[in-house]
């Protein structure tokens, strides 16, 4: 692979650094038994992704072929629709209009695309001794509902070569050296031409799909796996390489990107992650999907993307250090009885006790006298400080949710009663009002329909009230049955009739 290495490469980024490179057919089989190659397999996910922050998957013969026509397609739909500025975003489910076209093979590169995520999904739940299902309930439902779009996306890209201030290199980002992040769960890449430069956990640029080809594709972790997995699965870090496509003498790079999302009304929390047994550090609270992406958007607005990637690492580390300070590092929980032993370093909770146990400090290994140590006040007032931030964010964020889902109750019951109230339907792209021909206590007969019981049909009824949409309620003179129908099933009795009946309920009077 080395050998293969472009000019670019040489010059931008690193010789040695390389992700590692899983085949699908692998991890796929996660449901059945834990065989030698999907332990292997998961083990080279975990591993790349701490190593390099991104993986290689190896896509099986058929879906590399559908990848490879699909961009292939791609590439002709961009250069005859200039309108569409080399940008297309397909959701399944969502209703395509009339004036909507898609570049060929769009759903089968997004069902292609979704298999292989969802995998990678349930591999690394494997390895933080998670259930492979525990992230199912964050994603849509397979098959989708009727009527429902998919919170996942497909994100196909087409950059010329004269078009390199405009999108990066996902269809998302910006080119030269202004680092993003994904928002989701998981994102897998492929395009026909290498550009996505991915910055390792030493805060090292590479480029990370050079020599990937159509036949496999590259995965990144999004900021919502990260806050599912309290940090052990951190966000991946991007930016387009913006002189390879002109580097490699190419007229354009064509790419897609599948982004997997949560569902917008699925919570967040690390609840799985803790009973495997991990460390849950306080800034990792429960959290709607929909906060936590309002949030991600705002912290975009108010960033200057022209800061370098390594402030906002340093940031980062910054409230990581304060936190672990704060916290006991066996069970996590702040040190409000923090306790300053002779060697000056202080301790509180599980940690606390393990010193005392053994009369040496953890840290420094210097032997300690159990009966010197003394409250530290200062990390006990601080720890009581970011303690109860922590309770305001949880108790806001649960009020939040509280109030949406109320929010979303309203919503629906007014669309309901909106939807019961509207007396104008569409029939055969004309507009037809339903009309109320009947009135309270008017006798009808029932004419029928194929909706009416037949057993009501020709029968005289009299009208108790009127329904919505032109539907009454009826009582059955002969019987006194009580049926609901609408106005179509409804006829008014005839002079004749009415007369005919005058006629038979009066009694006949004869001359005596």
């Amino acid at each position: 692979m080395v050998a293969g290495m472009t000019s670019y490469q040489r010059q931008h980024g690193n010789p040695e650094v390389y992700p590692a490179r899983v085949r699908l057919s692998d991890i796929s089989p996660y449901e059945g038994a834990a065989t030698a190659a999907y332990m292997k397999g998961v083990e080279a996910i975990s591993e790349s992704l701490m190593r390099y922050n991104a993986v290689v998957i190896e896509l099986g013969r058929n879906d590399a072929a559908i990848i490879r026509c699909g961009l292939e397609a791609s590439r002709l739909f961009f250069r005859n629709h200039p309108l569409s500025r080399g940008l297309y975003i397909y959701r399944a489910g969502r209703a395509v209009e009339d004036s909507d076209s898609s570049p060929p093979c769009i759903a089968e590169v997004f069902r292609c695309l979704g298999k292989a995520a969802r995998a990678a999904l349930c591999a690394i739940a494997r390895h933080l001794r998670l259930r492979t299902d525990v992230f199912n309930h964050l994603l849509d439902d397979i098959p989708l509902p009727i009527n429902e779009a998919s919170s996942s996306m497909l994100v196909a890209t087409y950059i010329h070569d004269s078009m390199q201030t405009a999108k990066g290199a996902i269809g998302c980002g910006n080119p030269s050296l202004n680092a993003e992040f994904e928002k989701g769960l998981l994102t897998l890449i492929s395009s026909d031409i290498p550009g996505l430069q991915v910055c390792d956990p030493n805060g090292r640029w590479y480029l990370a799909d050079s020599g990937l080809g159509t036949s496999s594709v590259l995965l990144l972790t999004g900021k919502a796996l990260s806050h599912s997995t309290a940090g052990l699965r951190p966000a991946a870090t991007y930016r387009a390489a913006s002189d390879l496509t002109s580097a490699a003498g190419c007229v354009g790079r064509t790419s897609f990107a599948f982004r997997l999302m949560p569902r917008s009304n699925a919570i967040l929390d690390c609840s799985s992650i803790s009973a495997a047994g991990h460390v849950i550090p306080h800034s990792y609270i429960p959290i709607s999907v929909n906060q936590f992406m309002d949030e991600l958007s705002a912290e975009d607005g108010l960033c200057n993307h022209s800061n370098s990637i390594y402030v906002e690492q340093n940031n980062q580390n910054k409230e990581v250090s304060l936190r672990s300070l704060l916290s006991d590092p066996i069970s996590g929980s702040f040190l409000e009885d923090a306790m300053a032993v002779s060697c000056g370093h202080s301790f509180g909770g599980l940690m606390l006790r393990k010193v005392m146990e053994s009369s040496r400090c953890s840290l420094c290994r210097a032997e300690i006298e159990t009966r010197s140590m003394i409250p530290n006040l200062a990390l006990r007032a601080a720890a009581s400080v970011v303690r109860h931030e922590d309770d305001r964010k949880l108790f806001h964020n649960a009020a939040l949710r509280k109030r949406r889902k109320e929010m979303g109750d309203q919503t629906d019951l007014g669309k309901r009663i909106n939807k019961e109230m509207d007396d104008i339907t569409s029939d055969g792209g004309q507009q037809r009002v339903i009309q109320y021909p009947f009135s309270v206590n008017e006798k009808v007969v029932i004419k029928g329909n194929r909706r009416t019981p037949g057993k009501f049909v020709g029968k005289e009824a009299v009208i108790t009230s009127q329904c919505l949409n032109g539907w009454y309620l009826l009582k059955i003179t002969s019987s006194g049955e009580s049926v609901r129908l609408q106005y179509r099933s409804l006829q008014k009795l005839s002079a004749s009739q009415t007369n005919e009946e005058k006629c038979t309920s009066e009694p006949i009077q004869t001359n005596s």
